[in-house]
């Protein structure tokens, strides 16, 4: 068994995490190097029109999650707690002010730089809203710009609804993000960036489809979230990126063929028992603990909605170099968390039966509504439209005070001893057959 300190490592997480120090050491310099910086959210981001224009993205809820798994987020988070922040709002939110108010020391042990523009693209999640107001108290006097989504209420995005967001871009976002990069958007290297990131989504859809394989080489959720961190920040756009997926396609391609399963940080899974969809966030604070269960068990999650949250590329959406304004709208109408309720609950269905799942499983995260909002409701829909057992486990994003290893253990033995029974089951009524 390996050090639990030292966890395996695929190739291709090396390379993400040297793509990822280099970003945090540019950043650190980003001010001596004259290099503008643009704080912005995951869930339907900008990052091509930021790199475009030689900006640099910060992301403060990826600052977040790495400080929960660095096990610095509960101080945070008590900080922010203490100017009066309650124990309901986003934890993301509070070890994001937490963070900043000690410094704003990012993961890699570097300062992070101060933001000359707050790029906002809201994508159902209100908190955001709420978050950037509190960006503004603690910096004022920087650029503010605003790109609002549509809801997908009806679940439809229109022409009406890309028209209107198209507006926003040519009359307020673009102007400001002009005004504070000193330059002029270049709508050819933009539409390159959107042509690169195309190639780099065509290659990860590639990769979650091999987790229709059984046994699947990859885990969508654990892993899941390592795999998509260049498409969903600051490098998708970019040939890094098309690299980085060229290089993990061929090795999960070659994981699959060789009949393999995933890779856990204590090395290759031995044997697939069960095949989950997830629904919801994973915890940070604990996240190796919380894997392990998992694959101590022989449960392999196949499909995840957490995986989406940066875009819904395996449902067939694509940036378009040659409709570069329409396509950056679209992208962020269709994140998971802009989709109402029968659209999620439609998706998970159709994951369940794509991915042949055994069970699902959702992880409610109590102080994230945008995902937790109606996760009963769904829970009780798939189980009747699918037939298939359905488990509900509740954590945090990143407070280690709502943790509780034992209590989630618990119902995930419980829960998988249930699947490992209704298989038997299974089994036996094939045979008589």
């Amino acid at each position: 068994m390996a050090n639990p300190k030292d966890a395996i490592k695929e190739k291709s997480m090396v390379i993400q995490k040297e793509m990822l120090a280099n970003l945090f050491t540019e950043l650190s310099n980003a001010k001596a190097n004259g290099k503008k910086v643009v704080y912005t959210f995951v869930p339907g981001n900008l990052t091509e029109l930021i790199l475009a224009m030689d900006m640099l993205p910060v992301y403060p809820e990826i600052n977040a999650l790495q400080s929960g798994m660095r096990k610095k987020s509960g101080s945070y988070i008590k900080d922010a707690e203490k100017l009066g922040f309650s124990e309901d709002v986003c934890t993301y939110v509070k070890c994001d002010i937490g963070m900043m108010l000690n410094g704003n020391i990012g993961p890699t042990g570097e300062k992070l730089p101060e933001p000359d523009l707050l790029l906002l693209s809201y994508t159902g999640c209100f908190t955001f809203l709420k978050w950037f107001e509190n960006l503004e108290r603690l910096y004022p006097g920087v650029e503010i710009a605003m790109l609002h989504t549509p809801y997908q209420e009806d679940g439809v995005i229109t022409q009406d609804q890309i028209n209107y967001m198209v507006k926003q871009l040519k009359e307020d976002v673009i102007p400001k993000m002009e005004k504070v990069a000193g330059k002029k958007l270049d709508y050819d290297r933009l539409a390159h960036m959107l042509d690169n990131a195309a190639k780099a989504e065509d290659l990860w859809v590639k990769v979650l489809e091999t987790a229709k394989n059984r046994p699947s080489p990859i885990d969508s959720y654990f892993a899941g979230v390592y795999y998509m961190g260049p498409l969903n920040t600051a490098f998708r756009g970019t040939s890094e990126a098309v690299e980085y997926y060229e290089e993990l396609l061929k090795e999960v391609t070659e994981r699959m063929n060789l009949g393999l399963s995933p890779v856990t940080p204590e090395g290759e899974m031995k044997e697939e028992k069960f095949r989950l969809v997830v629904e919801g966030p994973p915890n940070w604070t604990n996240f190796r603990e919380f894997w392990k269960i998992f694959y101590d068990m022989g449960a392999v999650i196949v499909a995840s909605t957490y995986t989406k949250v940066g875009g819904l590329y395996d449902q067939g959406f694509r940036h378009e170099p040659g409709k570069p304004l329409e396509s950056l709208s679209r992208y962020c109408m269709g994140c998971y968390t802009n989709l109402n309720l029968p659209q999620r609950v439609d998706l998970i269905e159709h994951y369940i039966k794509e991915y042949k799942a055994d069970g699902f499983l959702i992880n409610s995260i109590k102080s994230c509504n945008s995902f937790s909002a109606g996760q009963l409701l769904m829970m009780r829909e798939v189980e009747q439209r699918c037939g298939i057992p359905v488990g509900f486990i509740e954590s945090d994003l990143v407070d280690p005070r709502y943790f509780s290893y034992a209590n989630i253990k618990n119902r995930l033995e419980s829960y998988f001893q249930m699947l490992g029974q209704r298989k038997v089951i299974l089994a036996q009524e094939e045979v008589a057959v």
